[in-house]
């Protein structure tokens, strides 16, 4: 058991019916080199299976606090229901580009359930119209709820997914996860881990943006709470790397210049 954060469960208290807090990675692969040219979808179904273990995304669920008096808590789920999440679709004729963007976007569209670990799989066939890809291809459509994933748990994930060679040694269940990684790739998650703490050292007030009418516009949702101090605009998912840290650099710039900075 593990409780959320302020910052991921800030995920959790903004979603609303139109406008929906996860994300949704798209994945577009080539059979070719398959055995036979051909992977089924019983195939994709072992592979999830044989891999949920090597995340936690795939395997908790949101568990409430009564009466809300506190933020959420992950549980490891009795069971991960592996065709339940991983559903099996074909986008209809003509299979094109226009096609192919419109059902990830009603697939996109719709909440997770909270009650199931907060993720599902689509695995979309029927692309042999979509311009540029090679013939039998098809689509992973990943959808992951951002209270569960930030940027160290979306490496550890696709590292979950995927292999570098195309014929893997097996992991078995007992095995810490990031074995799967190399050890340059658990040096990045673990300095990613470490920007995600800072999260939890600070003291966070928020505001809910209620329609999504761009950056601007969120940013002048907090006009009460900043008053007419000095403030930095800084997106979550992004990460700087610099010897002097990036805040560091826009406060030095703003004392010098006593006006705003890009």
């Amino acid at each position: 058991m593990q409780q959320l954060s302020g910052q991921d469960a800030m995920f959790l208290y903004g979603e609303m019916d139109n406008t929906p807090m996860h994300i949704g990675p798209v994945f577009i692969y080539d059979p070719s080199t398959a055995p036979g040219g051909l992977v089924r979808f019983k195939d994709v179904l072992r592979t999830f299976g044989e891999r949920v273990h090597r995340s936690p995304v795939f395997t908790r669920r949101l568990a409430m606090v009564p009466f809300n008096l506190d933020h959420p808590f992950w549980v490891n789920a009795d069971d991960t229901d592996i065709e339940f999440h991983v559903r099996h679709i074909a986008l209809p004729r003509p299979g094109d580009w226009r096609q192919f963007c419109i059902q990830i976007a009603r697939l996109h569209s719709r909440a997770l359930d909270r009650a199931r670990p907060l993720w599902e799989a689509y695995i979309i066939e029927g692309l042999d119209n979509v311009e540029g890809l090679p013939p039998g291809s098809f689509a992973l459509f990943l959808k992951i709820h951002h209270a569960a994933i930030d940027g160290a748990t979306g490496v550890e994930l696709m590292g979950a997914l995927h292999d570098l060679e195309p014929v893997a040694p097996p992991i078995g269940r007992g095995e810490h996860r990031r074995k799967a990684g190399t050890s340059a790739g658990n040096t990045d998650i673990e300095m990613l881990r470490r920007v995600r703490r800072i999260g939890d050292m600070a003291q966070v007030s928020y505001v809910r943006q209620k329609e999504q009418l761009g950056l601007g516009h969120a940013v002048l949702m907090a006009k009460e709470l900043v008053g007419h101090e000095p403030f930095a605009v800084i997106l979550s998912d992004d990460v700087v790397s610099a010897e002097r840290p990036c805040i560091g650099q826009l406060i030095d710039a703003y004392q010098h210049t006593h006006s705003s900075v890009v």
